[in-house]
């Protein structure tokens, strides 16, 4: 194998096929002495004459004829192997895609892809599954995700990226809150009993507390949880409130919505693919319904 010259087997697939070298180099668009000198390379390669004198051109040798199928069935898998990627078809496509997501990044990208996704590829199956940052470039180089959606200030570096949306904070709590009929003032604000999410799970202390400090200022954080779905449910059911990003409760009809404040910054959502979906044409398709979801 390490001294087949591939360019040869195609010339022995045309001589075999044609049993005549000027219809072959015809054929393979050479000259007929060019195919000649393959021939002669061929007969030494296989230490067999495989094509022998006959009355209208030549006549395979009975080693010619065990290569002529198994040589067309090699040529044939290895035209499919290196053919161009046939355009992606959603309507009969049948991937299963998997992309991990916090609650938040579910919520306010996924879901609104998810009837566009459905209606293209009805065939199609989305696994969303815990992002876990640390593993995030291992996790990708695998194949176990296709697609992740993080923060961008804490998007490990080897992946491709995609912006998605900038995202700000607002004060949220139930509908008739009678503390949120009005922007509260800052003093006010830090009476108010709030909910925060922990991601690692039990922490009292964010982006909004790092903001107070600075300020010589502290609020009353009363629970710590882990998820934006039961943060949401508790804002509905109490007196509690809490900084969330916007687009999490934007038509949360339970919650009202009101300006901080306090300025914090926000942040940047992100896509997030490895290179070895970067070019095919179904994950091309898929950020791209997603992106335009967005």
């Amino acid at each position: 194998m390490r001294r087949l010259d591939l360019n040869l087997l195609v010339t022995l697939d045309a001589l075999l096929t044609e049993l005549n070298v000027t219809r072959a180099a015809e054929r393979l668009h050479l000259s007929q002495p060019t195919v000649s000198v393959q021939l002669a390379k061929l007969r030494e390669m296989f230490g067999d004459p495989l094509l022998l004198p006959g009355p209208r051109g030549v006549r395979p040798t009975a080693r010619a004829d065990a290569l002529r199928e198994p040589l067309q069935d090699a040529l044939k898998a290895l035209e499919r192997a290196v053919a161009p990627a046939s355009p992606f078809d959603p309507g009969l496509a049948r991937q299963n895609w998997r992309v991990a997501a916090t609650d938040y990044g579910a919520s306010t990208i996924l879901l609104p892809a998810l009837t566009t996704l459905r209606a293209a590829a009805p065939n199609t199956r989305l696994a969303v599954v815990e992002l876990q940052p640390a593993t995030l470039v291992q996790r990708s180089e695998r194949g176990d995700i296709d697609l992740a959606f993080h923060i961008s200030s804490e998007a490990p570096p080897g992946l491709h990226q995609r912006l998605l949306f900038a995202e700000r904070y607002v004060l949220a709590g139930r509908v008739g809150h009678p503390r949120l009929t009005v922007r509260p003032t800052l003093a006010e604000f830090c009476e108010l009993e709030h909910v925060i999410v922990s991601p690692n799970g039990g922490g009292f202390h964010g982006v909004t507390d790092t903001a107070l400090a600075a300020l010589g200022m502290t609020r009353k954080v009363a629970l710590s949880v882990p998820h934006f779905l039961f943060l949401s449910a508790t804002l509905a059911r109490t007196d509690l409130v809490a900084m969330v990003p916007s687009r999490l409760v934007r038509y949360n009809t339970a919650l009202q919505v009101v300006d901080t404040p306090l300025e914090l910054p926000g942040f940047q959502m992100v896509m997030l693919w490895h290179e070895r979906v970067h070019r095919d044409p179904a994950h091309q398709w898929l950020r791209e319904q997603i992106a335009g979801a967005v």
